[in-house]
């Protein structure tokens, strides 16, 4: 998912506390997100939004790994499915809902966009799925169709604004970043530094070995990334099998070493300059 032309978003904090409830409405868009802790669910849940239709994601820490676990629903009346998943889902410590405000979501709909949006998150692989399975797409009209993903796609735009990353691939490469190279301990990777966070590409190597000072995260990441087919093993090595987005270039090289290392003088570019004196580079040219 792609957008070529800026756009704003309105995030409204009625109780003043930038940790509670947000509510998130994009320029031109009849939808509406309410983010809010599970902490705070037994007021949020009295508030008209959540009685209407809608989709919702729920997120959390898994048990194990790196990897959060996360789980997309639809419903009817929403805040009776969520009084379900307080019972019933213990992960869960945040959840945004996602309305129209015209209240013009049928039952069709939601069950597309719930549809998509698990797709979305099991192609990614930025979490892992609490949902059992990537439910079949609806029936829908051309223009119910049309109409459903356009509301998707103001979704996803308003998604990472509120911190959830979870259905957003790496993005392709652009004019304005470098084509880095890690070449270490008998693996090649290649990857691009990026706003949204540093991205392995498809096809780069990883070593099978961790040294045994590796730092748990990492470690942990490795085995949450290796379980999710991220990264296959070959024998020799191990290789990643699609593009994937880490949260910090010392981060990328620690999984494809097995060892904790410094990004930012690890990946070089195609002339050997370091991801750090290119950034350098940049800021102070005139």
């Amino acid at each position: 998912m792609t957008t070529t032309k800026g756009f704003s978003v309105r995030i409204f904090i009625p109780s003043g506390e930038p940790d509670e409830l947000r509510i998130v409405e994009k320029s031109n868009w009849i939808g509406q997100g309410i983010v809010f802790p599970r902490a705070l669910f037994a007021e949020v849940r009295k508030r008209d939004e959540l009685k209407r239709p809608g989709v919702y994601i729920l997120w959390g820490p898994s048990e194990s790994g790196q990897l959060p676990l996360v789980y997309v629903g639809e419903g009817d009346n929403i805040v009776a499915r969520l009084d379900q998943h307080v019972k019933q889902k213990d992960f869960w410590t945040y959840a945004v809902v996602f309305t129209s405000k015209d209240q013009n979501l049928n039952k069709a709909h939601i069950k597309y966009l719930e549809a998509r949006l698990i797709a979305l998150a099991a192609e990614a692989k930025r979490a892992k799925l609490d949902n059992n399975t990537v439910p079949q797409l609806p029936a829908l009209s051309e223009a119910d169709i049309v109409d459903a993903e356009a509301f998707l796609r103001d979704l996803l735009l308003c998604l990472p604004v509120v911190g959830v990353p979870f259905f957003e691939k790496a993005k392709a490469a652009t004019s304005k970043t470098h084509d880095l190279f890690l070449k270490s301990k008998g693996i090649e990777a290649r990857g691009i530094n990026t706003a949204e966070g540093f991205v392995v590409r498809a096809g780069s190597q990883a070593v099978k070995d961790e040294v045994p000072s590796l730092q748990s995260f990492v470690r942990e990441l490795r085995q949450s990334l290796i379980a999710a087919g991220v990264l296959e093993d070959l024998g020799l090595y191990l290789r990643l099998t699609q593009d994937y987005v880490f949260n910090s270039p010392s981060t990328a090289a620690g999984v494809l070493l097995g060892r904790s290392e410094n990004g930012r003088t690890a990946w070089k570019d195609a002339k050997g300059r370091t991801l750090k004196e290119i950034e350098e580079a940049e800021t102070y040219e005139e």
